[in-house]
């Protein structure tokens, strides 16, 4: 089956997307006309908490600021670090939305693209459940690929050429998505889909990949 995705006042509707609200964000900033900073950009991330263990509540906990550091050894450097994403996208590709497409989330960090510094101002940042050197399941690429298609018409100042990895906004600090991120598939998957729509689930095979 497939469901339909749309984006709504910065907001995803659709079967396959749920909303955990964080506090770890706030305005785009605005440009000299008052107006707030046009989205242009779209970094593409990895997570797994703990790191390369997939499943569970803890990306929730994380980007909430509920993150327990007695449960896990890495959880006592990142409990107190304030961060979110727009969306992450699990490995059956389930999606969840923490910060409206209109605001701005703390996911990039210190960052710069085309001679810009500070990304988060004009960026959309996703999280796909996974790690730099573990194959992403097809659920996420169809998921990602729909909703980029999504962001790309709701926002019209983004285009291809501005949908990158968060290493190629911080070279010097970040790998992911990393080298197991397909981005000829990915590409080819945005032009493909139909808009507002999801690609059907291959095997349930595809899933544990």
């Amino acid at each position: 089956m497939t469901s339909m995705i749309r984006i709504e006042n910065g907001w995803l509707t659709g079967d396959a997307i749920r909303h955990v609200l964080s506090p770890n964000f706030d305005r785009r900033p605005c440009q000299v006309d008052k107006i707030p900073e046009q989205v242009s950009l779209l970094v593409i991330h990895n997570i797994s908490l703990p790191p390369g263990q997939f499943g569970g509540c803890y990306v929730d906990q994380f980007f909430t600021n509920c993150l327990n550091p007695t449960e896990h050894a890495f959880f006592e450097e990142i409990a107190n670090v304030k961060v979110s994403a727009h969306l992450f996208i699990d490995r059956l590709g389930r999606v969840t939305q923490y910060v409206s497409l209109d605001d701005r989330a703390w996911h990039a960090g210190k960052s710069w693209f085309n001679g810009r510094e500070n990304c988060n101002d004009f960026s959309i940042g996703i999280e796909l459940e996974g790690t730099d050197d573990q194959p992403y399941s097809s659920e996420q690429y169809g998921q990602l690929a729909t909703i980029t298609r999504q962001i790309m018409l709701a926002y019209p100042a983004l285009k291809f050429e501005n949908i990158v990895g968060h290493c190629h906004i911080a070279p010097d600090r970040k790998t992911d998505p990393g080298a197991s991120f397909d981005w000829l598939r990915y590409q080819d998957l945005i032009k493909s889909v139909q808009p507002g729509r999801t690609h059907k689930s291959v095997t349930n095979s595809e899933t544990s990949k």
